[in-house]
């Protein structure tokens, strides 16, 4: 889906905002922390995809004590029950007393097993009270995990007094959809059809494209939509652009634009229909064809919007191409067109990305000009590029900034924040911030803990790694593939062979085919301190996720 342009409706700018912004102009170098070495590049948890941020890895010395805690947040880890990493795959029922219903469930699931059909028996006997809430919070904990999620749906489907509202059957299409399950995805379908009631829906029928979509198989995607008529959804312009937004997003822009000339004389298109053709030339700077884009939709009878000029700014700024940049802020004055913090946004992370900081703080400054306030979005971007650059007082008086403006700070903002904490390997720091989002209520997504785990392992704090993977899953947050790559990797970067091999297990018995460089780095790993044993029960491991990928 691509990203919206909105104009925010906030207050005004205040006086702080100018002193802030002046303050940081007038210290370019303030509070820069001792420079550090590069590693390994992650995504920045905000703004477009070519965004990286720079992840920081100074020579340490082993820390010996895995079961170190931070002394401060000692009450806060101690708390939750750990799970022991060298036991990662089978866990004991006998392991945690909750009798929550949801973890009841969940440590009997999380046990591991061969088909869903026998993850559904092994619920036989349990006894729940089944609520809507319940079954959306169990198949979130197994988003990444098809043969637990299936097998309790199945399970859950068959209990008596408890009937899936269409909510449940749209996450597990979408599960099954994940994991490329397609024949199932499809049967699950067909089971809503035969329900009747309205349960198919766009909602459906969207993660049905989009799945296919991102799975390569555009032809099918597009083949659910030519039919999407036969499952009581209709055949318009907001399904046409779900479709056309999906093939765009896994880069076929050619096969949305046979979409679009197949059915544009078919169905009456709306200004998004081109934006999202726009968007998806500029992606791989088919900057000519997007032009012609934009003058055919303007032909059409629709005036091109801020999102269509963004989409050409967001090209040049990739390219470091800022002549164009202003080329196209011309255009869009010429054309009374005015700029939002979406674009604002994407300017100033692109000077910062070329390490032009100062630029990248004019940009605020035209910005307040201009009368467009700036939104969350915006203040993550700026806290990002601060904290990248080592001015971590300045991103803390950004914090206080937001906060005075009555701008919330969401997830992305949390997820920058611990980011950079990291990133300077501020374990503390980090995790009070973590803690922080706990007593706020504010929901942790996968983005949230990535760096924290890269952290932990970099530091060998076995302990909290533990904690870190406890409280991921009690906040319904599944682990997916490149979690557990990162968790091997880190961990045989730092010796902690036994721990790697153990995840690289549990990898292969939740479905996930490890990547060859994942694979190959464990292999020379095990090699260099001759554990035989190891290394063979690794290559079988590593032959049954290929067969199951087959």
């Amino acid at each position: 889906m691509l990203p919206r342009f909105q104009n925010p409706n906030l207050s005004s700018i205040s006086k702080t905002n100018i002193k802030l912004l002046r303050h940081l102009l007038c210290n370019p170098l303030c509070t820069l922390t001792e420079p550090t070495p590069v590693s390994e590049v992650t995504e920045s948890p905000e703004l477009p995809k070519w965004v990286k941020v720079v992840d920081t890895k100074r020579p340490e010395k082993a820390d010996l004590d895995e079961d170190f805690v931070i002394p401060s947040l000692a009450d806060w880890v101690e708390g939750q029950k750990l799970r022991d990493p060298r036991k990662a795959v089978k866990r004991p029922l006998s392991e945690t007393a909750d009798t929550d219903d949801i973890d009841k469930v969940c440590r009997i699931l999380k046990n591991g097993y061969p088909s869903w059909k026998n993850a559904a028996q092994a619920l036989d006997g349990c006894v729940l009270d089944l609520s809507n809430s319940l079954v959306e919070r169990v198949l979130r904990r197994f988003s990444n995990e098809w043969v637990p999620a299936f097998g309790f749906f199945i399970w859950a489907k068959a209990q008596t007094g408890y009937r899936h509202p269409p909510e449940a059957y749209n996450s597990m299409v979408d599960i099954l959809g994940k994991s490329e399950n397609f024949e199932l995805m499809w049967e699950m379908v067909e089971e809503m059809v035969q329900i009747g009631g309205g349960y198919v829906t766009l909602d459906t029928m969207s993660k049905v494209m989009r799945r296919l979509a991102r799975a390569g198989r555009y032809k099918e995607a597009i083949d659910a939509f030519r039919g999407i008529e036969r499952f009581g959804v209709r055949k318009d312009v907001l399904s046409l652009n779900t479709l056309m937004g999906a093939l765009v997003k896994e880069r076929s822009v050619e096969h949305a634009r046979e979409v679009f000339l197949e059915f544009k004389e078919s169905i009456p298109l709306n200004s998004q229909t081109f934006n999202v053709l726009i968007h998806g030339w500029c992606k791989p700077r088919k900057l000519e064809i997007a032009r012609n884009t934009m003058e055919e939709m303007e032909k059409h009878g629709f005036r091109p919007d801020v999102f269509s000029y963004t989409c050409f700014i967001e090209a040049y700024c990739h390219d470091k191409d800022f002549r164009k940049v202003v080329e196209v802020l011309g255009e869009m004055k010429d054309k009374a067109c005015e700029p939002n913090a979406v674009t604002y946004t994407i300017i100033m992370h692109a000077f910062g990305k070329a390490r032009e900081i100062t630029k990248a703080l004019e940009v605020y400054e035209k910005m307040k000009r201009s009368g467009c306030v700036p939104d969350t979005s915006f203040y993550n971007s700026l806290i990002f590029l601060l904290g990248k650059a080592g001015r971590l007082k300045d991103v803390q008086e950004v914090v206080e900034d937001m906060t005075n403006q009555g701008v919330k700070l969401d997830t992305l903002t949390h997820n920058t924040l611990i980011s950079s904490a990291c990133a300077h390997s501020q374990e503390e720091a980090a995790l009070k911030l973590l803690k922080k989002m706990e007593e706020e209520s504010c929901k942790p997504d996968l983005k949230t803990y990535a760096p924290l785990l890269k952290l932990f392992c970099r530091k060998k704090r076995m302990r909290v790694l533990c904690f870190l993977l406890d409280h991921m899953f009690k906040n319904d947050v599944s682990i997916e593939g490149g979690t557990y790559a990162l968790l091997v990797r880190g961990l045989c970067s730092n010796g902690k062979l036994e721990n790697a091999c153990s995840f690289f297990e549990e990898m292969v018995s939740k479905g996930f085919v490890p990547k060859d460089s994942t694979y190959n780095m464990l292999i020379k790993k095990l090699e260099g301190k001759s554990m035989e044993k190891e290394k063979k029960h690794v290559e079988k491991l590593m032959l049954q996720a290929k067969e199951q990928e087959i």
